[in-house]
């Protein structure tokens, strides 16, 4: 069964978009569960909805937009294709993307969460994430650079950085517990798989060769990324 519901990270932030074939109720109820069980990825996002072709009501509207704040997600913006659904955004006081943008948002994001990974549809950055920072991607996220005390990568897949973690590292965000966090030093404040967390001492991080973090037997296990099956 196709999913209903599809996450995608772009340049611009998370941009989910509802399926148009089913009804608006179903699909509400899996964009809840989704929400639930990737209530560490979804915390503080900022997002933008696209619900494509369907003549969305104000009041339908504003129902999305409780429901993603009742999860602590902000509703930045929308993506309506029919002029009902956009003059029902603009009644619910939402801001509406303009065509041109959305189709650069929405380019191949049709695929699922699940496929994105499959495909290694992942997020490359190029620097070293300061204090402050804070990446979020639905697939895999590849940092060549450090990742300082204070930043965070929060990503539905595995999280690399080619360099030092010192900051929260949070890979399979979405519930994937075969997610994993690689880095040449490991000496994070948090790390966490799917639902599981693991901090100092309970982590090395003073080792001089790269490790890797995986779930074995319900918890976070730390070894050489040499070994890491």
């Amino acid at each position: 069964m196709n999913a209903s519901v599809a996450i995608k990270g772009t340049k611009s932030g998370l941009v989910v978009t509802l399926a148009e074939g089913p009804s608006l109720d179903s699909v509400v109820a899996e964009l809840t569960g989704r929400l639930k069980q990737g209530a560490a990825f979804f915390a503080d996002a900022r997002l933008t909805l696209n619900v494509g072709l369907r003549p969305v009501t104000a009041a339908e509207w504003q129902g999305l937009r409780d429901l993603l704040l009742s999860h602590g997600v902000t509703l930045q913006s929308v993506i309506a294709t029919s002029e009902a659904g956009r003059q029902g955004a603009r009644a619910a006081g939402l801001a509406v993307i303009s065509p041109v943008t959305a189709a650069q948002m929405t380019r191949a994001e049709s695929r699922s969460p699940a496929a994105a990974r499959e495909e290694h549809n992942g997020m490359l950055i190029k620097r070293t994430l300061r204090s402050g920072v804070s990446i979020r991607h639905p697939s895999h996220v590849v940092l060549l650079g450090d990742l300082h005390a204070g930043a965070e990568i929060i990503a539905g897949g595995d999280i690399v950085v080619w360099g030092a973690l010192r900051g929260i590292a949070h890979a399979g965000a979405l519930g994937d517990e075969t997610a994993g966090i690689y880095a040449l030093h490991l000496a994070p404040t948090q790390l966490r798989i799917a639902g599981h967390v693991a901090r100092p001492p309970e982590l090395t991080g003073d080792q001089s060769w790269p490790e890797a973090a995986r779930v074995q037997d319900g918890q976070i296990v730390v070894e050489a990324w040499s070994r890491a099956k």
